[in-house]
């Protein structure tokens, strides 16, 4: 289980850090423009594809190590360890990327949202009351450890969720054999 789930795990790692920092150092900041929705949205669909290999792993898994049968549970962990290591992966890939060669994203992230409330028509007391809330989020984020909390909370509940609906769609009990299933009948 340790290769299977170490293999797929750094194959969906490899893909997920490469598509965000492609995204985030090509297509984000080489024009000046960045469309944060659009941003957002291709980075979901990344980490869906990238933990799609959580499925394909523990399919293998069943499949060629398991002889055909797996529980919900082995499942569930196979799966975990996959989404665990991607994931770490994609966290350690962002915060070399934001420490040393994109560290004023989080200001022109900050300027985005401000400039979106104002285009929105809110009061100045709601616009300062913000821009103080990011001011001190912006503080925290440049702290390495909830940098990386916070890199975590946005990729490994996708994982989370793909191992589950591929462990439910996996899981495959082993089979009573016809002898087993008369003695069963016949002793109730």
């Amino acid at each position: 289980m340790k290769k299977i789930a170490l293999t797929y795990g750094l194959i969906a790692g490899t893909v997920v850090s490469a598509f965000m920092l492609f995204s985030m150092n090509y297509l984000s900041h080489c024009n000046g423009d960045v469309d944060y929705g659009t941003s957002m949205a291709v980075g979901y669909a990344s980490m869906l594809i990238a933990f799609s290999l959580v499925f394909v792993g523990i399919k293998n898994y069943r499949d060629n190590h398991n002889g055909g049968i797996i529980s919900f549970g082995k499942a569930f962990k196979v799966g975990l360890f996959i989404s665990l290591i991607a994931s770490t992966m994609y966290v350690v890939a962002w915060l070399i990327d934001f420490f040393y060669f994109i560290p004023d994203f989080i200001d022109k992230y900050s300027a985005h949202m401000l400039a979106e409330l104002r285009a929105s028509g809110a009061s100045q007391v709601k616009i300062a009351a913000k821009a103080s809330e990011i001011a001190s989020f912006a503080v925290q984020y440049r702290n390495p450890f909830f940098t990386a909390i916070m890199t975590y909370a946005e990729i490994l509940p996708v994982g989370l969720v793909v191992t589950l609906i591929s462990s439910l769609i996996l899981k495959r009990q082993p089979v009573a054999d016809e002898k087993d299933l008369s003695t069963e009948i016949h002793n109730l």
